[in-house]
């Protein structure tokens, strides 16, 4: 089936490459449809895009004949239909103020609107001038696109249109269209495949007031969700109520307690053909649990007893599923980290243990980035080097799915 590409044209100086990229992109059979900013537009002529596209270019989010009337009755709204048909949307070139724009969902003209309606994967190619692509702010607000998914096709650097030399040149068109391709080709790589993702702590509740609990964040298991669910599979995501929200419309149910969890697992494992558990569930319950308030002017001594793992418990529900358990460990060199894997691996009959160290700075409970290593039955492990959680995911998706396929 043809794809469909949405190209969008803001004004950058490096606007006219676009017509090279649709050219390719039309020359590898894909269709491709246009949309521009109105500032765009008085750059090059909308008519040389609507004479390599084919299509219509859209421009103004309300037209001179604009009719609501005729919205109601037809129940076809441009940018909508534009949104929903995209494959992938990419803008190329993308300036400060489109990115600044999308980094914060303002949707004032027909080319930003459409973007903020679509749930097609989005690539940014950037291009300005070497001191505006500097910018504390607008790195600010790429982070923060990233963090959404969003693909960043960080420019080059060379000589800019305004005679500077710096980084903020649009990278070269035939790389653009690798990446374009590459999403594609991820966009539905997990199609048919169902996964369950548990993500964050859980809590031992001392009083009906107070609790213990451990730092993860949930950080993690979103992003695994996030990254299987844009790759076309089927995703639950089991989370704490004190886990981070996924961004995308993932399937959710929260739990607080590992008795909540444990519940939830007889539910779903049955359903599953893979779970990627990152939940850090206690390792000790609170043995003497005090109902209502303990009074706190006086010493009290909490008993811990060690928890049930429940790792150990889900191939019991279900012995087919492809199980990729998670170990946290402080301060450990690899070798001994991996060796903790493998017995965590042998323990749960798990098909793979991604053991990390959140000893280290920035890494781990509650941090953005991470380092892994995926730990196999045969003692095989791959590295997978200190990245956003956003890469890892991508990168642990990837490693199981090529090991496992």
């Amino acid at each position: 089936m043809k794809k469909t590409i949405v190209i969008g044209i803001t004004s950058s100086i490096a606007a006219f490459k676009a017509i090279t990229l649709i050219t390719l992109l039309k020359e590898k059979k894909y269709d491709v449809y246009a949309a521009m900013t109105p500032q765009a537009a008085q750059m090059i002529p909308v008519e040389e895009f609507e004479k390599i596209t084919g299509h219509t270019v859209s421009v103004d989010l309300f037209p001179k004949d604009f009719d609501y009337k005729q919205i109601l009755e037809s129940r076809v709204v441009d940018h909508i239909s534009l949104a929903k048909m995209a494959d992938v949307f990419v803008v190329v070139p993308a300036t400060a103020n489109t990115i600044a724009k999308l980094a914060y969902g303002i949707a004032d003209n027909f080319l930003t609107t459409s973007i903020l309606a679509t749930k097609a994967p989005v690539i940014l190619c950037p291009a300005m001038n070497t001191n505006m692509w500097t910018n504390p702010i607008t790195q600010h607000n790429l982070s923060l696109l990233r963090t959404y998914h969003y693909t960043i096709v960080e420019p080059t650097s060379g000589m800019l249109a305004c005679g500077d030399e710096g980084k903020g040149k649009l990278e070269n068109i035939p790389t653009i269209l690798e990446e374009i391709e590459e999403v594609l080709a991820n966009k539905n790589s997990l199609a048919g495949k169902k996964i369950l993702v548990t993500a964050g702590a859980t809590k031992e509740k001392i009083d009906d007031v107070r609790y213990i609990t451990n730092r993860s964040s949930g950080k993690m298991g979103r992003a695994l969700a996030e990254e299987a669910f844009l790759q076309g599979a089927d995703v639950v995501l089991l989370r704490s109520n004190t886990a981070v929200t996924p961004f995308s419309p993932v399937r959710e149910y929260v739990f607080e307690s590992p008795e909540d969890l444990r519940t939830l697992l007889q539910e779903q494992v049955k359903n599953f053909d893979y779970i990627f558990h990152t939940t850090a569930v206690g390792d000790f319950q609170v043995t003497n649990y005090h109902k209502g308030k303990l009074e706190s002017n006086k010493e009290i001594t909490l008993v811990l007893s060690p928890q049930e793992k429940l790792i150990a418990f889900i191939k019991k529900i279900n012995p087919n599923i492809h199980l990729f358990g998670f170990k946290a460990e402080y301060s450990m060199r690899e070798k001994e980290l991996v060796q903790h894997a493998l017995r965590k691996l042998k323990e749960a009959r798990a098909d793979a243990i991604i053991a990390n160290d959140v000893g280290k700075k920035e890494s781990g409970f509650a941090a953005d980035s991470n380092e892994v290593y995926i730990v196999f039955p045969d003692g095989k492990y791959s590295h997978i080097p200190y990245a956003s959680k956003k890469e890892i995911a991508q990168k642990i998706l990837q490693v199981v799915f090529l090991h496992k396929a």
